[in-house]
């Protein structure tokens, strides 16, 4: 397998898109996450953590799961290798921000913005045109143990 050494890693630029109308698609929203990483590890040689692989694919879920619940018509996911970082955006046709609540383990629900926030290096909602963009980015390499998904090291 030829890897790209660190020069080559920063003009790299990966990504991928879909597409989802129906709340049945969420887990292929999360298995596209799972295999576009899969890809930029095996096939681009950049290291993807554990924790990396987990994280994009549960904030892929929890915002592709809101963009579905909130907003009619289509949204788009899509994901982009950038500085080390998997940029998760989730584009959907409303309008109005979503309510970032006060922590409150009490509250049965409502936790994904949350958990997302928690999750990611950076969060921030855009206005668009027509409705708005999520956007998300996860560390790729972020695990201290070195565990990198499918492999120990």
């Amino acid at each position: 397998m030829d890897h790209l050494g660190a020069g080559d890693r920063q003009a790299l630029w990966l990504s991928v898109s879909a597409a989802f109308e129906g709340s049945e698609e969420i887990a292929e929203a999360r298995d596209l996450a799972r295999s576009f990483l899969s890809d930029v590890q095996a096939v681009h040689g950049l290291p993807v953590s554990k924790r990396a692989m987990e994280m994009v694919q549960l904030v892929v879920s929890e915002l592709v799961t809101n963009a579905r619940k909130y907003a009619p018509g289509p949204c788009l996911l899509t994901m982009e290798i950038e500085g080390g970082a998997v940029q998760v955006n989730v584009w959907d046709s409303n309008t109005s921000l979503p309510a970032v609540l006060a922590p409150d383990p009490g509250r049965v629900g409502q936790h994904g913005l949350e958990i997302v926030m928690a999750a990611c290096q950076s969060f921030a909602v855009h206005c668009e045109p027509v409705g708005k963009k999520i956007a998300a980015a996860v560390v790729l390499a972020d695990d201290p143990g070195g565990d990198v998904a499918g492999r120990q090291v």
